[in-house]
């Protein structure tokens, strides 16, 4: 099966790039070569996917399978339409779990939940993409499915202040440092690691029963922000000082938080992986987030250049705590 990845080695994708490869898919990753990963046993495409100049050698293939990791607004997908149509039988589409119903009417998620959240442009963005989509799938039989992932980490740190690509909070914790939880920390939230989550999808590419389908992969694994912090203490070898904050104050007192926290994190979610392991027969996430969150920490600290301290991020933190306690 010749597969193309647009991306392929980001956080999310570099396990789902070399589970492909090892279950012996011809894959190909387009990207910049920026990126310092090797993914052994794939072909490399330097180019630019906004840059159609720098695609020739794209347009000499036809695939079995396109994937796009990288894809956030409607332009994006027209452009993909017009440069696979007729050139691939599944183009798949990388989404967010975040385009769901914010607030929820309905706690439980399924992928007939509502996709409708105006809090985050990022969100706003992906639902745009998934409706152009769905009308070139209606219209011209433009082979789509759809993949909604939600906090998903391997390099990065899955908590909603100071974290994911952040190592801000990590670092405050490790200092002794106060660190924010929002709300009382007892909302209930899903982490997946990456490699759990190439499970299911690599069993979703070339799936021709997917077509037309919209799909989250997730871990069952439910645990309330209090534990997800404490978890990642526990990883750091300290004990976090944890001041919970109510999720309208930090987004009122530093806006900029609104999108990753009351558009995405501040109210319980609890996700139904029951169609993508009716789809993908034998999916399950495996690696409990004490056990994930082990491998990261461990990593970053062998990995110095990727603790990345935000002095904005820091400065944001230490005005809502201020803020908070009044000072």
């Amino acid at each position: 099966m010749k597969v193309l990845f647009i991306g392929g080695t980001g956080n999310i994708s570099t396990p789902s790039s070399r589970l492909a490869v090892a279950k012996g898919m011809d894959l190909y990753l387009l990207n910049r070569g920026k990126a310092k990963v090797d993914i052994k046993g794939a072909h490399s495409i330097i180019g630019d996917i906004n840059k159609p100049n720098e695609l020739e050698e794209l347009k000499k293939h036809e695939w079995d399978v396109v994937v796009n990791w990288i894809a956030f607004t409607p332009d994006d997908i027209v452009r993909d339409i017009e440069l696979f149509k007729g050139k691939t039988k599944q183009y798949i589409f990388i989404s967010s779990a975040s385009c769901y119903q914010t607030p929820l009417s309905y706690p439980v998620i399924t992928e007939s939940t509502p996709l409708h959240n105006n809090l985050w442009d990022y969100s706003q963005g992906k639902i745009q993409c998934e409706d152009r989509l769905q009308k070139a799938y209606r219209e011209e039989g433009f082979p789509i499915t759809i993949v909604r992932p939600s906090l998903t980490y391997d390099t990065v740190i899955p908590i909603a202040v100071g974290g994911f690509d952040k190592f801000n909070t990590a670092q405050r914790i490790l200092e002794g440092k106060e660190i924010i939880v929002h709300g009382d920390g007892t909302s209930l939230w899903t982490v997946t690691h990456s490699d759990d989550f190439a499970k299911g999808f690599v069993g979703l590419l070339g799936l021709q029963t997917a077509i037309g389908h919209a799909f989250h992969i997730t871990s069952d694994e439910v645990l309330t922000w209090n534990m997800i912090y404490k978890i990642l203490a526990d990883a750091l070898g300290k004990e976090a000082k944890v001041v919970h904050i109510a999720s309208d104050f930090i987004c009122k007192v530093e806006p900029s938080f609104t999108g990753t926290l009351l558009a995405d994190k501040a109210e319980s979610v609890l996700f139904d992986n029951t169609k993508i392991k009716t789809f993908v027969p034998g999916f399950k996430a495996t690696i409990p987030f004490s056990e994930g969150i082990k491998r990261t920490v461990k990593w970053l600290l062998k990995h110095p250049e990727h603790q990345n301290i935000d002095e904005g991020t820091e400065a944001k933190i230490e005005h809502v705590l201020k803020a908070y306690k009044g000072l």
